[in-house]
């Protein structure tokens, strides 16, 4: 359905990966702020972190046991695993510097 992949590059050089976002965005089907909060981080992203992030789109519909073993609480949530620290950010993406925050992007 809403579930994907985007993968700007493949990384072979450790020091590379230092800069590299890995996202991973919970969503609940395709309801509005679902649907919002891919379109509101795709954006950010192709702004701001262009070539350096993978993002992988996980209806908590369709796959129920990543939901349980993230114990997510709202959706949409969006789990910054790289770089450390990891990040947890709740809602539509909407708020732009709210967002850029969150992933420890100064917004320019």
């Amino acid at each position: 359905m809403i579930q994907g992949t985007h993968q700007t590059q493949d990384w072979d050089d450790g020091d590379e990966m230092d800069d590299h976002f890995e996202l991973r965005l919970y969503i609940a089907g395709a309801s509005s702020n679902s649907i919002r909060a891919i379109e509101n981080l795709r954006e950010i992203c192709e702004k701001y972190i262009k070539e350096r992030y993978t993002l992988r789109v996980i209806d908590v519909h369709q796959e129920k046991s990543l939901a349980s073993q993230q114990q997510l609480v709202a959706l949409p949530l969006l789990v910054k695993l790289r770089p450390s620290p990891e990040r947890r950010l709740i809602g539509d993406m909407s708020d732009t510097q709210k967002v850029l925050k969150g992933l420890g992007i100064s917004g320019e």
